[in-house]
């Protein structure tokens, strides 16, 4: 099978289930644990807006020109606190009041350790998927994702906002009372988040009933030691399954990050 590489998609199951995109084709990754992938990149890349080719990825799979000008590559789509869309300076209105302006969540995670993350409300579970997250807590449901982004800069003051991906895949990570980390955080910012509330009346919900959310990946073997495979550096990899998690795909001589290569045209075989 050959075409272009992209995200995989992911079936909130147990375990999760995977499916390997290239092109308009679809791999059924959990069936082939236990089975050998050879993944050729062909030397073609490809952007994932404009389809048009390219010599370097951005922004996981963009050409430079849409990196530049597409609302989804700005930078307040990593740091949403950032939003400029009130000062006129928005490069899409319309992609932001689709995406931007419509309910999102502020959540604890169990990813490589406890983290605070935001994600809009069509994202979960996938968010917490792409993460490797074996827990995760919806905390509170928010109007806008500038206003997920404001909270989760107050919490990411008491714990990390960040995932170490080498721990996450070696997979040895304990279970959390999540919400007793929960009730633990919002003491240490109550004061500020009584401020934001105040601010934005009504737009801010406290999740009090919310339940934790387990997550299970298809891994027969984690890796003791994680070693990053590369397209660029390796254009033929080869290896045995073991697992996958996140977006990751976890072969017997290292992990392949399928996310960070998207655009890539591969060839594979089984």
């Amino acid at each position: 099978m050959q075409g272009r590489l992209e995200k995989m998609v992911t079936h909130h199951d147990a375990p999760v289930r995977y499916e390997l995109v290239l092109g308009e084709q679809r791999v059924l990754l959990n069936e082939l644990l236990g089975k050998t992938l050879t993944l050729q990149h062909t030397g073609q890349l490809s952007c994932l807006h404009c389809n048009q080719p390219m010599k370097k990825s951005f922004n996981q799979g963009y050409c430079y020109p849409c990196f530049t000008r597409l609302v989804q590559c700005d930078l307040c789509m990593m740091k949403p606190e950032t939003c400029h869309h009130a000062a006129g300076t928005c490069r899409d209105n319309a992609w932001a009041e689709t995406f931007c302006f419509q309910p999102h969540f502020v959540y604890l995670a169990n990813t490589s350790a406890l983290k605070v993350g935001i994600t809009r409300h069509t994202q979960i579970p996938t968010r917490w998927i792409d993460q490797g997250a074996i827990q995760a807590l919806p905390i509170f449901k928010v109007t806008s994702r500038r206003l997920s982004g404001q909270i989760e800069t107050l919490i990411a003051k008491h714990v990390s906002d960040k995932t170490q991906w080498q721990t996450m895949l070696k997979h040895k990570i304990e279970p959390l009372d999540l919400l007793a980390e929960r009730d633990r955080l919002l003491t240490n910012c109550a004061a500020e988040l009584n401020a934001l509330q105040q601010a934005n009346s009504g737009a801010i919900e406290f999740l009090e009933a919310a339940q934790i959310v387990n997550l299970h990946y298809p891994i027969e073997t984690a890796p003791l030691k994680v070693k990053a495979l590369n397209f660029d550096k390796t254009p033929h990899i080869s290896g045995v399954l073991q697992g996958i998690k996140g977006q990751y795909l976890i072969l017997d001589n290292g992990v392949l990050n399928v996310r960070k290569f998207a655009g890539y045209e591969i060839m594979l075989k089984v």
